[in-house]
């Protein structure tokens, strides 16, 4: 019996030892990596000249003029020194972190690394120091393309992220506060998250420890190729809390080859403002499950509208992909070449359509202008969405560019339109795919929706169109 235990016993620890060396074996191993491609990556030093105020002080930082006599002059004298002349220009300096993709010189780095410097000093791994030249720089992507004078350079590999899986394993190299080639290692923790500000850029997310100074910096996967660069961090503290973003390699290399070959970036455009698809949304289109991009706005003579695209439609589809959220169409539309003609494919009263679009360029952003005038001479009451709307004057509708559509809504009691999310000050030009023109064809065009029906409300908000999904209740009486 004793003989019979103790097998099992050593059976035991046998079967949880294999365990553990198999576990072990999993485990990815970095050093061949992180040896191959380091030499590759590079710290980038920023000079800068930042205007300051008294008591050199940033401009931002500015305090009240103070008395002559006021015992706070002597402390701001002794602590942040004398006033300075108005105007006056201080060095400032910033760290950051890049790698080389050509021998003879060429570095990708981040935009807002190398934004407004003076000078830009990049230090190579054999701790050689050397002046950079900046060939270019695209803001909206976050991408900066320098040059160095030196032959026969390591350079990185790069990859793609088409078949980069969520919980691979990843690794970032950079200098983070200064400590130069600091590998740190996570997995992928998401792919193709949109950011605020950024529809044209999809990024990775990790929980790679990613910390001051490691922007710039690539991210290699475990073939040793960069499938992203190191962007940003979300953290409340500044320090890394394990959620970073990377740009992609291919909207690097797209921006990259554009920045070298030509010093700017220029982006595909259709013209339209999206939204995400919500159940509700999708049960008021007939849809059977929500997705697509929904087109909320069509700027007219742009390439969606010259192409037949209508707000209203849902974008399911362009050049032969598949659009799952509205957070896909925008890279894919700004890595297309201006004046492609690809196929886009909307869904349209339940019913797919395919239709062909030029894309265009798109232009720089435009601040809209928004209608500030008071109340329109007349209104109408809908008792059975609690909602009363006005016809908007001839000036408001200049100033939305609004030619004959929308009614401006005065007031939303508890009700439908209430629950649907459309609040006072709201424009509606929409109901049920049909144009409002007046107060007056709003209130017919309600009274004959179907009991229960789930209709689209398209409304203009703060100069931006916006889809609501509206249920109808029972009537009254």
């Amino acid at each position: 019996m004793f003989q019979i235990r103790s097998l099992l016993v050593l059976a035991l620890g046998l079967s949880w030892l294999t365990v553990g060396v198999a576990q072990a074996r999993s485990l990815p191993e970095f050093t061949k990596l992180v040896e191959d491609n380091g030499p590759a990556v590079v710290n980038i030093a920023t000079t800068s000249k930042i205007e300051r105020g008294p008591h050199g002080l940033p401009r931002e930082f500015q305090i009240p003029d103070l008395p002559e006599d006021s015992p706070l002059n002597d402390f701001l004298n002794k602590f942040f020194g004398p006033e300075g002349a108005p105007g006056e220009a201080v060095p400032s300096q910033s760290l950051g972190s890049g790698f080389i993709i050509s021998k003879d010189g060429y570095i990708i780095t981040n935009y807002h690394v190398v934004k407004d410097a003076d000078e830009i000093v990049v230090r190579l791994s054999d701790k050689r120091e050397l002046k950079a030249r900046l060939i270019g720089q695209d803001e909206r992507s976050d991408i900066a393309v320098l040059k160095i004078s030196a032959d026969n350079l390591p350079t990185v590999k790069p990859g793609n992220t088409t078949d980069l899986k969520v919980g691979e394993w990843v690794l970032a190299i950079g200098s983070p506060f200064g400590f130069d080639h600091s590998a740190t290692a996570g997995i992928v923790s998401a792919k193709g998250r949109t950011l605020p500000n950024e529809n044209y850029t999809p990024f990775i997310q990790t929980d790679v420890a990613i910390n001051p100074g490691n922007s710039g910096g690539p991210l290699f996967n475990l073939d040793g190729e960069v499938v992203g660069v190191n962007s940003q961090i979300f953290s409340r503290t500044g320090g890394s809390v394990g959620i970073s973003f990377a740009i992609t390699i291919e909207v690097v290399m797209n921006v990259y080859q554009q920045l070298r070959d030509k010093g700017k970036v220029s982006r595909g455009w259709l013209g339209v403002l999206i939204q995400d698809v919500t159940q509700d949304l999708a049960e008021s289109f007939g849809m059977k499950k929500p997705h697509g991009a929904l087109v909320s706005k069509v700027v007219p003579d742009g390439p969606a509208a010259k192409a037949g695209v209508q707000a209203g439609d849902v974008v399911v589809a362009f050049n032969g992909k598949d659009i799952d959220s509205s957070a896909d169409l925008p890279p894919l539309v700004g890595n297309a070449h201006v004046g492609d003609h690809l196929p886009l494919t909307v869904l349209r009263d339940g019913e797919e359509k395919s239709l062909q679009v030029e894309v265009g360029e798109l232009p720089k952003e435009e601040t809209p202008v928004l209608a500030s005038e008071g109340p329109a001479p007349s209104g109408t009451r809908s008792e059975q969405l609690k909602v009363t709307v006005k016809d908007l004057t001839s000036s408001q509708r200049e100033k939305m560019d609004l030619e004959d559509q929308g009614v401006l809504v005065e007031k939303v009691d508890q009700g439908p339109a209430y629950h649907a999310g459309i609040r006072e000050g709201d424009v509606i030009l929409m109901v049920d795919n049909e144009k409002i023109q007046n107060a007056g064809q709003f209130k017919e065009i309600v009274g004959k929706l179907a009991v229960g029906k789930s209709v689209p409300v398209l409304v203009q908000r703060r100069g931006n169109p916006l889809f609501l999904a509206m249920k109808m209740p029972p009537k009254s009486g």
